[in-house]
Parts: C-alpha cells; structure tokens; sequence
C-alpha cells in the first residue's frame, strides 16, 4: 500500500490557507468572528502559517451545546481560525483517501450527498426483497482515537503531517460517554481509552469516513454483498435472500469488534421491504416515498421560526426564500407535492 510523504509544504502553503478560509466561511461569512478574522485576513493567514511552520499551533477551545433532535447528540463549534486548518489539511490528504473510497459511501465527499444516497437506496429497496439496515451506536463518541490514527497512517508519513492530524485528534473535546466492552478488555479498558471526535468539525466528517472505509470494503469484497449504501454511520444491505443477510450481520458485528464499535441493537433490523424503509428523513414504498413524521415535526417547528423571524424583520425576503428553496428541493424526492403546498400555505407571508 503507498503511503505518502513530503506533504507538509503544500498544507501549509499561503495559497492553501487562503482557500481554505474562503471554504471555511461558507454560509457564515456575516458571522463576528468571521468578519473579524477577514478585517485581517492576510495577516491572520501569515500568523497561522508561521505557527504552524514552527508546531507552535494550538487549537482552541470548542463551543459546546447539545440538541435533542431526532436524538440528544453534542456538537461542537471550533473557533474559525481552526476551521481554516481543517479545511487547510483535508484539501490535501482527503484526495489520497478519497481514491480509496468506494462509490456507495455517500457523506461528506464532493459529488455524492444525501439525494444521491436516498436515490441509489430506493433503487436498491424497490428491486429487493429484504433489507438489514444498520445504525452504529454512538458512533461519534465511540470512534477509537489510537485505531484512527493507525489507519491514516496506513496512508501518510509525512511526520509534520502527521503532528497536525495527531494535535487536532488529541485535542477532541469531551463526548457523550461510552461504556463498551470488547474481547480481551478487562474492567478499566472502556476509560483507560481516548474515544470520541467532534461532531461538527470537517476533519471528524472525514475522519469517520476513513474509519468505516474497510468496513466498506469487507462487505463488498469479502461478504460479496452487490447492493450496499453508507451515509456516515447508517448502512443498509439489500438482497432477496434473508438468511443471506442474517449471516451478513454476524459478520459485520464481528468485524466492528476491532473498531471498538456495535451496532445499534434496536435501530439495525432486517425485514422485507415491502413494509417500508426509513432512510434520511423519508421512508421508502415499493411504490411512493413519504416524509417520515418526525423529520416532518422538525421541519414544521423550523417553518414556524423561519416565517417569525421574516415577519418580525429578523430576516430579509432573500434569506426566507434560498431557506425555504433549499427545503423544498429536498422534499422533491419524495411524493410531497400536496405536502408542500399545505405547509407554505398554512403561514401568511406577511409582515406586520
């Protein structure tokens, strides 16, 4: 396996840091902290790059909040200028990794995305008989840091490269705790052991890919599994036989032990897809596709705030609309014509 080197020069590159800062303000560039770092962007830049040329770089402190939809998850916000690192390093080693990802892997790589995963998932479904879908419990907070270090070093030996990476894993703040045992722990194993990476960072987003990589690869090449889709942690096999894909999941959870990871023991069920199948937000039909009802809970409750803030004058005519476009594409892939026209027509538009 080639692994690379002579990395560091083109991470710490000023034109790299440059982009990675025009990538790291998308969608927030009217931010405080973003307009601050931009009143001085070249000078900032020049700062980042010289503590990082020197390894004096330490990254700061997250802010840490904690949400309860679907379910009770921590994210955490970097400060900018350490989003402009991350997006300083994934541009140059998420492509040698990317080679190695096969094409039914769906979060965070440029050209793929939830629509393209929900609609290889309803071909996959609706030209099955079984499915075993699968849901890695805590996954986030369970991510073994040692294991993932040794992964994406089975790929880059860049030493200063591999400071970086190290300095941004160690410095993960605290999770949600995981208390999971596997064969050969004894008592103090599951706290002796640094696990969990951020939710929210890029690097965890690309991070996580890597560390379900070869379990991509085991199910496609050694269970021989053709019909496969993965979004982050969630993961559905599809095939007409169920004693198939019953032994696909004893195979699975077998080769999880050495990720130090389960699968959700409720949430991963096999069952015939004829009775429907929930995945990003819908639920798939032989014959149509609904918007599953929590994700429609959630969607009303944003709806309402969205049409209080336009009407109090919070937010301008634009924003409501790019919002609310970028909402509807997302109901188009399903059968949510009728949907959509009752939930804009339930608010008045209207401002005081």
């Amino acid at each position: 396996m080639k692994r690379y080197s002579n990395l560091w020069l083109d991470v710490i590159d000023f034109e790299n840091l440059f982009q990675a800062s025009r990538q790291a303000q998308r969608g927030k560039r009217y931010r405080q902290n973003v307009l601050e770092f931009n009143d001085n962007l070249e000078s900032e830049l020049i700062q980042l790059q010289q503590e990082l040329s020197t390894q004096t770089y330490q990254p700061g402190e997250y802010r840490t909040f904690e949400i309860f939809e679907p379910k009770r998850r921590v994210i955490s916000a970097a400060p900018y200028r350490d989003r402009v690192v991350h997006h300083a390093l994934c541009h140059v080693i998420a492509p040698i990794f990317e080679r190695t990802f096969i094409a039914d892997s769906y979060a965070n790589r440029v050209g793929f995305g939830t629509h393209r995963a929900l609609k290889k998932f309803t071909i996959f479904a609706r030209s099955s008989s079984y499915v075993l879908q699968c849901d890695i419990k805590k996954y986030f907070p369970s991510i073994d840091r040692e294991i993932l270090k040794t992964l994406l070093r089975r790929k880059i030996k860049c030493k200063n490269t591999l400071w970086l990476i190290d300095l941004i894993i160690d410095n993960s703040n605290e999770q949600l705790p995981v208390i999971d045992y596997f064969p050969g722990d004894d008592l103090l194993t599951p706290i002796q052991r640094q696990r969990g990476l951020p939710i929210g960072n890029l690097t965890s987003q690309f991070f996580a890919n890597v560390y379900l990589n070869g379990l991509d690869h085991f199910i496609k090449e050694q269970l021989k599994v053709k019909k496969y889709v993965r979004y982050v942690d969630d993961f559905a096999l599809f095939a007409d036989s169920h004693s198939f894909l019953a032994d696909a999941r004893t195979e699975i959870e077998t080769y999880l032990t050495q990720l130090r990871l389960k699968i959700h023991p409720i949430k991963s069920q096999l069952f015939e897809t004829k009775h429907g199948a929930n995945f990003l937000g819908f639920r798939i039909f032989p014959d149509y596709i609904r918007v599953r009802s929590d994700n429609l809970k959630r969607s009303r409750k944003r709806l309402r705030k969205l049409h209080k803030n336009y009407v109090c004058g919070k937010i301008g005519k634009s924003e409501v609309e790019q919002s609310l476009q970028s909402w509807f594409a997302h109901l188009n892939h399903g059968d949510t014509w009728r949907l959509q026209q009752q939930l804009f027509a339930s608010l008045a538009w209207v401002r005081e």
